[in-house]
């Protein structure tokens, strides 16, 4: 159970290389994967873990080797978070900019493409705000996924 198969670094190893290459898939996926879940997208999520859980561990079987991996994951969680706090640059990289979609009642239908943000997710975000389009002065698709809406 607490026999280790492989060396301990080579545990932190896979993790960093997982968590960075996983960092860099969700950024490229864009910001809708982020914000809002789908039945679709948990079910990706899930997937993504089970997909890569091998290759955390190396095929072994221990609880110090899982807990090396979990370890590391968190560790490196921590060392981004605390490094895009204080780098502006980092916390661009690691969470992006919110992007223009709408101004002045004039929607950015490439943008919304270009961000896979559906039509109906738009006009969702206007209910919520209780906002027509002709009293839409911008709307932003936030870093988080949300889009917020700003009236005239």
């Amino acid at each position: 159970m607490l026999d280790i198969q492989l060396p301990w670094y080579e545990f932190v190893l896979r993790a960093a290389l997982v968590y960075a290459v996983l960092l860099v898939m969700v950024r490229i996926s864009g910001k809708r994967t982020l914000g809002q879940f789908t039945p679709f997208d948990l079910l990706v999520v899930m997937l993504l873990s089970e997909s890569v859980s091998n290759a955390l561990t190396g095929g072994d079987q221990s609880l110090a080797g899982g807990l090396i991996a979990a370890a590391t994951l968190i560790l490196l969680n921590l060392a981004l978070a605390f490094a895009s706090a204080r780098s502006r640059s980092v916390e661009r990289f690691t969470e992006g900019a919110p992007v223009l979609i709408a101004r002045d009642g004039v929607v950015f239908e490439q943008v919304l493409r270009a961000n896979h943000v559906g039509r109906g997710d738009f006009d969702k975000a206007l209910r919520e705000a209780d906002c027509a389009l002709d009293q839409l002065r911008c709307a932003f698709l936030e870093n988080d996924g949300v889009i917020s809406v700003l009236k005239k």
